[in-house]
């Protein structure tokens, strides 16, 4: 996610699909937030119409993640095959989307600085305009990285 956003000089999940000519589409879907396909080569984002803002951006970056992350074997996969993209109880490729997007969107340095002010997950949440469960997971990596922050709860199935 860093290399990412160095190469293409953002965190904003819109303009990162832009720069990589990734077309981002809204369907009307009942139950599924987003969807990454392939399609006569073309990389293509499928997002719920009508969702928050926050919760559209999320969707995106996690969409992107399984473009940089997971393209050679969701090729495998049958386009549009429905995932509950948010599920990291059973899949370990939903686990890692969500990774690339909560190191996409919450900066190690921002984070880190609202936990040396005192901030909690959800006041971080509300200051960085993201989710209480994308931030409570950004902790866990961080965690993970030799940083000595308190374990932060969040839901495997957040969305």
């Amino acid at each position: 996610a860093n290399r990412t956003y160095r190469k293409y000089e953002t965190r904003n999940p819109e303009k990162l699909a832009r720069r990589m000519d990734i077309i981002v589409e809204e369907l009307p879907f009942k139950n599924q937030k987003g969807v990454y396909t392939i399609m006569d080569r073309q990389p293509i984002i499928m997002v719920k119409a009508g969702l928050h803002p926050v919760t559209r951006s999320i969707v995106i970056a996690h969409e992107l993640g399984h473009h940089i992350l997971h393209r050679d074997e969701l090729k495998k996969t049958p386009s549009l095959q429905e995932f509950n993209i948010f599920d990291m109880t059973t899949s370990r490729i939903e686990y890692e989307a969500n990774v690339f997007a909560a190191q996409l969107m919450l900066p190690d340095d921002e984070i880190t600085e609202y936990i040396y002010q005192g901030f909690d997950v959800q006041q971080i949440a509300r200051a960085m305009k993201s989710d209480i469960n994308l931030v409570a997971l950004k902790v866990a990596e961080l965690r993970s990285q030799g940083h000595e922050l308190r374990e932060q709860e969040y839901r495997n199935k957040f969305y």
